[in-house]
């Protein structure tokens, strides 16, 4: 297999994004074609399983042909085909992964089941191509929010989680709170740069038996009350300041608990990954803080933070390697764990 270039063909669809894309040996992105269901969801608020499960089955082959017309390559070129099965919505997954094993059967090529949280994971990979395992990575989307040490490649420990709430639910239910509607992170994010973060203090929830769990829901709740209290009392509310406020609360948690994992395992090598990871003032607090410590800090540019193919091409590479393979059995796993195969 030396010298051989390796083209894996990707899917995702674990949500609202119907996306294909062709990697060349993990780290060139060949394509990346991203259909978004965003304004079909925005009416409703959120995402609609079934809705975004309908759009995908319109829009996959459309999708996965465009991927590898913009590639400039054939089936007949690529090595293997890899897809999400998990975690996700399971009617959207499905469709994936039966597009997936379509292909395979179809033409003999190797099916490689790829977990979205590594997927999120290897987008660092795609960028940043002096960045190698060992390294602690902070996962923060819609679904998740993670405190992983990167072992090896396709070798986690999960140090720490959410125990309700992931960050980017919570940006998505203050900003229906206050207003902004669907999708709230880049919403919050905007808003945010007009408001004054320190204006309103919000609490840092800490989880006694885990240092490095996390706990958006009182948060949360605090932002609910202050609203509520707001209007009990006929007080205008100044959006942009909450927005900020709210926001750095998350940051500032976030970022804590990261950073005191990379301290105490010893690493000098940090990284972002998910949706949240595209926050400018997320990323712009990790930069600061991580300089400071003398700490190399990776992110994925923010088209590769959100729902992408190319990050499961990425991790698709890997798991080739490895000698990951799967059989026609291979069905999504809406809850998968990771680390589970």
């Amino acid at each position: 297999m030396e010298g051989k270039e390796i083209l894996i063909l990707a899917i995702e669809s674990s949500c609202d994004e119907t996306a294909a894309a062709v990697v060349k040996d993990g780290r060139q992105v060949l394509s990346n074609v991203i259909f978004s269901q965003i304004d079909l969801h925005t009416v409703y608020g959120g995402v609609v399983p079934e809705i975004a499960s309908r759009k995908h089955i319109e829009k996959i082959n459309q999708v996965i042909e465009e991927a590898l017309l913009s590639a400039g390559v054939t089936l007949k070129e690529i090595d293997a085909v890899a897809v999400t099965y998990g975690p996700g919505l399971v009617g959207a997954l499905l469709v994936g992964v039966s597009a997936a094993k379509a292909i395979s059967f179809a033409t003999g090529l190797p099916l490689i089941g790829v977990h979205h949280i590594e997927g999120h994971i290897s987008a660092n990979f795609i960028e940043n191509k002096e960045l190698e395992p060992p390294f602690v990575c902070l996962v923060a989307s819609g679904g998740h929010s993670h405190l992983v040490i990167v072992k090896d490649y396709g070798e986690y420990e999960i140090i720490g989680r959410t125990r309700d709430d992931a960050a980017g639910e919570a940006f998505d239910k203050v900003a229906r709170a206050i207003g902004l509607g669907y999708p709230g992170g880049p919403k919050i994010d905007k808003l945010s740069q007009e408001g004054n973060p320190d204006a309103i203090h919000f609490p840092r929830a800490k989880v006694e038996d885990n240092p490095y769990d996390f706990s958006f829901s009182g948060l949360k709740s605090a932002v609910l009350n202050y609203l509520n209290s707001c209007e009990m009392k006929g007080e205008t509310v100044n959006t942009a300041d909450v927005a900020a406020s709210f926001q750095k609360a998350v940051i500032d948690v976030l970022v804590e608990h990261s950073l005191a994992a990379v301290k105490e395992y010893g690493y000098r090598k940090f990284a972002i990954a998910g949706g949240v990871a595209s926050n400018s003032s997320l990323r712009s607090a990790f930069r600061t803080e991580c300089q400071k410590r003398g700490i190399a800090f990776f992110h994925p540019s923010p088209l590769l933070c959100t729902d992408n193919a190319a990050m499961i091409g990425s991790a698709g590479y890997y798991e080739y390697l490895k000698g990951t393979r799967h059989g026609f059995d291979l069905n999504a796993v809406p809850n998968l764990k990771l680390g589970e195969r």
